[in-house]
């Protein structure tokens, strides 16, 4: 019988005390042809599922350019070179999907101000070029 040995210090990884509402930044190894970089994703944690058992995971969101990307981790990936915990949250909630919505609809409510903000200033430079003339 064959012992398979995890490159995953699986003891450190639970010890970790990740939790949902906490932001994290997750350093991933990514390989490029011959070479392996690190790549951060650092965002808001809205699950932790499944525990400390060898199928544990967690989603991490983050917005960029105004779009919501989200990424599902396996705890202990041996993709994951290392997790940072930049800021804990006190939240009432294990699940924070919720903050989906929260997010369209303040994306939705900014870009309705800058549509109405545009109108207006085409406006002032209008009445401004005819005071002048």
């Amino acid at each position: 019988m064959e012992i398979k040995i995890s490159p995953v210090d699986t003891e450190e990884r639970k010890k970790i005390a990740l939790s949902s509402g906490d932001t994290v930044r997750v350093w991933q190894k990514i390989q490029e042809k011959d070479k392996t970089r690190l790549q951060a994703f650092e965002g808001l944690v809205l699950a932790r599922k499944h525990g400390k058992e060898s199928g544990a995971s967690f989603t991490v969101r983050k917005v960029i350019d105004g779009v919501g990307v989200e990424r599902i981790f396996p705890l202990y990936s041996p993709a994951i070179d290392k997790i940072e915990i930049v800021r804990r949250a006190k939240v009432r909630r294990s699940k924070l999907y919720y903050i989906r919505e929260k997010a369209a609809k303040e994306i939705r409510r900014q870009m309705r101000n800058i549509i109405q903000e545009k109108p207006q200033r085409e406006e002032m430079v209008a009445v401004e070029t005819e005071k002048s003339s």
